[in-house]
């Protein structure tokens, strides 16, 4: 297939955006009707002495973009936000299909990346670091738009719910526990 033929059909294509820019260049792009990929990851900061939920593009400077490269090609490296669209050799090069669809699948609803592991409600778990470090539970829930997830701590005859960063999560091997009172008859 020669390289003419491959710009008649949509491809997704890296596309490398102004600084701070994904979110402008995004939005500029759809209104071309280019299909877009802006995966983003959840992030804290302080903002006033208070810790905050911020946005954070998942590839800075970079987004992803679905088009016909022979139709819109000049279109899309001169939309507002975009600095270009990647190219090698002079010519741009598609994002195979497979790593658009890996991406789709680590991201929720919002567009936000899920980076880790996953957990799901019954998981045993065990804290990997901090001042509960080597405490085991069961994973419990994810804590809404954060990076923090509940657990349910098994201690000796005291059963409690902490909530910690995600980071500090490891999940265990075995079966999932639907809950604490079916770990109290565990050895």
């Amino acid at each position: 297939m020669s390289i003419e033929f491959s710009f008649d059909k949509p491809h997704w294509y890296a596309i490398h955006t102004h600084a701070r820019q994904e979110a402008r260049a995004d939005s500029n792009l759809r209104a071309w009707k280019v299909e877009t990929l802006a995966p983003m990851l959840r992030g804290t900061r302080y903002d006033g002495g208070r810790l905050c939920t911020v946005a954070k593009p998942l590839f800075p400077r970079y987004i992803f973009g679905r088009f016909k490269a022979s139709e819109l090609l000049h279109k899309v490296s001169f939309t507002r936000g975009v600095s270009g669209v990647v190219c090698f050799g002079g010519n741009p090069t598609p994002v195979a299909d497979p790593i658009i669809d890996l991406l789709r699948s680590r991201m929720d609803a919002d567009g936000y990346v899920t980076v880790g592991e996953r957990f799901e409600a019954g998981d045993p778990v065990v804290i990997k670091a901090g001042p509960f470090k080597d405490l085991k539970g069961v994973f419990e829930r994810e804590v809404g738009h954060t990076d923090r997830v509940v657990l349910l701590l098994d201690a000796i005859n005291y059963q409690s719910r902490i909530e910690v960063q995600r980071g500090l999560v490891q999940k265990l091997d075995g079966p999932k526990l639907g809950g604490m009172h079916r770990r109290k008859g565990a050895a």
